[in-house]
């Protein structure tokens, strides 16, 4: 009768151990991820007095009386933090071994403590021949204990830092393009410039993250950052100088901060983020494409995310993403260029400044869509989107500069998980600039259309193809000198769009060697480079690698 009642105790006991365990993971999460829905530590239950206590058991269930039992003779019993019981779970014989140890010592401390008549010679026995069943059991289950002790002493002793964990990744990309021509100074149907490609070359991005905490729900991240390389030569001209640029393209001088900011959850659905870097649209706002990565997933700075997202590269500002429902996210920053100089058209207000706003939802485990509206002011007429038409007024012969656009831009991104292996999704976007203080507008539009395949041909690989518009001016009618289409064509910037329209098609493949280091072929062919029909197709051959840690 002991045994039996054991065997519906032990599950309990070894229900409990688990429940602590996974609480521990919960705790160890939380601490890092400040976007989860709660932070709250969450404690096992403590010894349950009745069988009344779990919402599972009910009276004229077959195992209540055993379970009071249970309760009553040995306080043998624990439910798991949502005061439920699962007594159907299945439980392994260490678990079992694990549950009759828990019981022996509660039978030990029984007898110490002079309450002997509340165990019988019979139970005695019984639980006798358990543990000499169990033995083997028993001494692995001290060994793997033993072990894990030492495990984590070795850690303890050799962690970079009880506060801070440090995380990084090294991009070295090998890749060459054709040469063409283009007709580029004057747009006049004529092919007068010869671009001899670009030779085969490495280059490389390295970052290092520090993620630092402070309270249970706040953290100080700091991020640093070392590129080398560029795909140059380019078309010297505002148009089609970045129509090639890769994700990975980032070359600096030296090891430069690339973020530095302070996350704080406020509330369990309420995130703040604030700092002097790092503190922009695609750090803010959460990706709707699930495999955006410069790292992972596509090659293309373009086939990244919307460029909207891009507008205004922002450095320092504040950001919010509020929670507020299930399956609905609302996120908003204001960001600032150039927070840190205090000269005229830079500063926290003065300068590039951008206010973004975006609303996510999933209406479905399988759908995301995600709805944004930016405003950006730039003070000489550069959105920092570094894809397509970027920089929408000309530069005054005379003074040097370009006259300042304030911009207002829309777009939406959706993605929809066909299959587990395979994912389809759609981007587009529009801006309407004007000068500040003059008529007429310059707009622009941009769209991209995707499939991923995810654990193509092997689990943890991935698979990718994406063909879009880059930003192209539509229509432009600034005030005659500052429409940049026509600029290009004749040198006067009369009132008019771009001549053709630019089309880029990528296709990658990326191979998942373990779980920190991938290789990814893949190739992007570019059709009228600069929205410019007379202009040669350019084709870009990449082999990226990655090594995350």
């Amino acid at each position: 009768m002991l045994a039996w009642l054991l065997i519906v105790g032990v599950n309990g006991v070894a229900q409990k151990a688990l429940a602590q365990d996974y609480t521990g993971t919960t705790q160890a999460q939380e601490s890092i991820d400040l976007n989860s829905s709660s932070l709250s530590p969450v404690n096992p239950m403590a010894q349950v007095t009745s069988v009344s206590q779990l919402k599972d058991v009910q009276p004229n269930d077959w195992a209540s009386q055993a379970l009071q039992s249970l309760v009553e003779r040995y306080g043998c019993i624990a439910g798991y933090p949502d005061s439920s019981y699962r007594g159907n779970r299945a439980l392994t014989r260490y678990e079992f071994a694990a549950g009759v140890n828990a019981c022996l010592d509660r039978v030990n401390e029984l007898i110490t403590t002079a309450t002997s008549d509340l165990v019988t010679r019979e139970d005695l026995a019984i639980l006798q021949k358990l543990q000499s069943e169990f033995t083997p059991e028993l001494a692995t289950l001290r060994g793997r204990v033993d072990s894990l002790e030492a495990k984590t002493a070795e850690i303890e002793a050799n962690q970079f830092s009880t506060t801070t964990k440090l995380s990084g990744l090294l991009i070295v990309g090998i890749q060459g393009r054709t040469s063409n021509r283009g007709d580029v100074n004057p747009r006049d149907g004529q092919k007068d410039t010869d671009d001899a490609g670009t030779n085969t070359n490495v280059m490389s991005l390295a970052q290092l993250y520090l993620t630092s905490q402070i309270t249970p729900r706040s953290y100080l991240f700091t991020g640093l950052l070392d590129g080398k390389g560029k795909t140059s030569p380019r078309f010297t001209n505002s148009v089609s100088r970045n129509d090639v640029f890769l994700g990975y393209e980032f070359p600096t001088d030296s090891l430069i901060v690339s973020d530095l900011n302070f996350h704080w959850l406020v509330t369990d659905k309420l995130a703040v983020m604030v700092g002097t870097e790092g503190v922009s649209m695609p750090a803010a706002f959460r990706g709707p494409n699930r495999v955006e990565s410069a790292a992972t997933g596509p090659l293309s700075y373009f086939a990244q995310r919307n460029p909207i997202l891009n507008m205004g590269y922002g450095h320092g500002g504040i950001a919010i993403d509020w929670q507020f429902a299930k399956r609905a996210s609302l996120q908003a920053i204001y960001t600032s260029y150039q927070p840190g100089n205090p000269g005229k058209g830079s500063g926290l207000f003065d300068g590039n400044t951008t206010t973004g706003v975006q609303l996510l939802l999933t209406p479905t485990d399988t759908l995301d869509l995600s709805l944004y509206y930016v405003n950006n002011y730039s003070s000489d007429g550069c959105l920092l989107t570094f894809v397509g038409d970027e920089c929408l007024t000309t530069v005054n012969t005379t003074t040097g500069k370009s006259a300042p656009l304030q911009t207002n831009a829309v777009g939406a991104t959706l993605t929809w998980q066909i299959s587990p292996r395979i994912s389809a999704g759609a981007w587009g976007g529009y801006t309407k600039s004007y000068i500040p203080g003059q008529s007429g507008n310059v707009e622009t539009t941009n769209y991209m259309v995707f499939l991923n395949f995810p654990d193509l041909f092997a689990k943890g690989n991935l698979g990718g193809i994406y063909v879009g518009q880059p930003p192209k001016i539509t229509s432009s009618n600034l005030p005659v000198g500052n429409n940049v289409p026509d600029f290009i064509n004749t040198g006067l910037g009369r009132a008019g769009g771009q001549p053709g329209t630019t089309t880029q098609i990528e296709a990658f493949y990326r191979f998942q060697l373990t779980d920190n280091i991938s290789i990814t072929p893949g190739i992007i062919h570019i059709m009228e480079p600069g929205h410019t029909p007379d202009s040669d197709s350019v084709t870009v051959g990449i082999l990226r690698s990655t090594f995350l840690f």
